[in-house]
């Protein structure tokens, strides 16, 4: 589908046919791209990169001399999967080519953006804006759900109630995170080659609309590494709050070993069945044993009391 920005209208048209006087928009799969790339001056380098999915968020942006192309990898709301479009620009065209936009979204996004200015004022870098501006909208509330995750579990942490899952969630959280943060970079590469506008294809004027997505991004990664600091926080504390619990049981055993280790040298003592001690043929031996058992035992407690053991 294409646009048309003429006047005081924006007209959907059924085929793209540039001149001077209009700015255009388009939202197409790779296959129409195939029919149309090279009438609009496109490398067919470029077309190749729109058949495959983009493996990574750092894809990089190529600079032409009649236009910019770069694709991006987008991740979904749900965070089930990830979409990806191509992305052209030249003097009064944006392009959104269809790579894998599973669920339709990026569509919806790009009609959004297409409706966000008047006809009279649009230009090819308010519909940039506007077409990033609703990719990233949704990232605050995901980052504000990011933060409520990470405070029940250090409120979960302080009240001693970490379980087996605490770590798995935390790594859950930190890759989630990992991923947000490559994403915001390779937005931020995007914005970073349209700002400096090698090829002279946007209106410096309007290049500001450019830096305010570079600097809405910006904040989003800074929220997102302070989430990351605050994982890592969290990991922190929680194997020092392991670390004391091993120690507390340690500390345990230790005493209860110095408490009873006298009474091991006495079973010790008495086990080894000489004919000549007199214990054996005593008849208070046994009571006197048990005795002194209780009385060292007793002893070994008040001492370790003593010493605040």
């Amino acid at each position: 589908m294409f646009f048309e920005f003429n006047g005081n209208s924006v007209n959907e048209i059924g085929s793209l046919s540039l001149n001077e006087d209009s700015l255009f928009c388009g939202y197409v799969s790779v296959d129409e791209l195939e029919k149309i790339y090279a009438e609009l001056g496109f490398s067919e380098t470029t077309v190749e990169c729109c058949r495959v999915a983009a493996g990574g968020f750092r894809s990089g942006v190529e600079i032409h001399d009649a236009y910019t192309f770069t694709e991006l990898r987008i991740i979904s709301p749900d965070r089930k999967h990830d979409d990806c479009v191509a992305l052209y620009a030249k003097k009064n065209l944006f392009l959104v080519v269809d790579v894998a936009d599973n669920d339709g979204s990026i569509k919806q996004r790009f009609l959004s953006a297409v409706k966000r200015y008047p006809a009279a004022s649009a230009t090819l870098e308010k519909i940039i804006f506007a077409f990033f501006d609703k990719i990233i909208s949704g990232d605050v509330k995901t980052l504000e759900d990011t933060v409520t995750k990470l405070t029940d579990l250090e409120e979960l942490l302080f009240d001693n109630k970490a379980d087996d899952s605490f770590t798995a969630d935390l790594l859950a959280i930190k890759k989630d995170l990992l991923r947000q943060h490559n994403y915001y970079e390779q937005i931020l590469d995007i914005t970073e080659a349209i700002e400096e506008n090698e090829n002279g294809i946007f209106t410096d004027d309007n290049l500001i609309y450019i830096s305010n997505i570079s600097k809405k991004v910006e904040r989003l990664r800074e929220d997102n590494d302070s989430c990351k600091n605050t994982v890592e926080h969290l990991q922190s504390a929680y194997t020092s709050q392991l670390d004391a619990r091993l120690n507390s049981t340690m500390k345990t055993l230790t005493v209860l070993t110095s408490i009873f280790f006298p009474l091991t040298i006495i079973v010790g003592w008495y086990g080894m069945n000489f004919e000549s001690m007199p214990e054996f043929k005593w008849r208070f031996g046994y009571l006197f044993v048990i005795l002194l058992s209780v009385f060292i035992s007793l002893v070994m407690i008040f001492i370790g009391k003593k010493k605040k053991w």
